[in-house]
């Protein structure tokens, strides 16, 4: 959780830097939101594939890790971080979709931070 949350803190310094590209911060964002996805699928001893699909993981993510009705929705954030890093059709992130990212990757790392603390697992910070 560590190296997520680094990347998370990354791509919000690089999501308010008006320098560099917007998609290197939704790179980052998918990155926070990948490893955290699968430090829970590994503490749960549960084999996933070497994807960079961030629902491909929640699906096989067990119920009680979100909270209700919470399971988020990350195809925006696979699509802005995976897609974009190859030539194609699709669109440059713009800073409002690095913006969108951010909060999806929050979402995403605070689930599993909770399910942590929950289980009763510190996390090294």
């Amino acid at each position: 959780m560590r190296y997520a949350a680094e990347d998370l803190e990354l791509g919000e310094r690089l999501a308010v830097d008006g320098a560099v590209s917007p998609r290197f911060a939704c790179w980052y964002f998918q990155q926070a939101a990948e490893k955290a996805l699968k430090a829970a699928l590994a503490l749960e001893g549960i084999a996933f594939s070497y994807t960079h699909d961030l629902d491909a993981l929640c699906d096989i993510m067990p119920d009680s890790w979100f909270l209700g009705e919470e399971r988020p929705d990350l195809s925006d954030l696979t699509a802005l971080a995976v897609e974009t890093r190859y030539p194609g059709q699709w669109a440059e992130p713009t800073a409002e979709d690095a913006r969108r990212a951010g909060a999806d990757a929050r979402l995403a790392f605070s689930l599993v931070d909770a399910g942590f603390r929950r289980r009763g697992v510190v996390v090294e910070e």
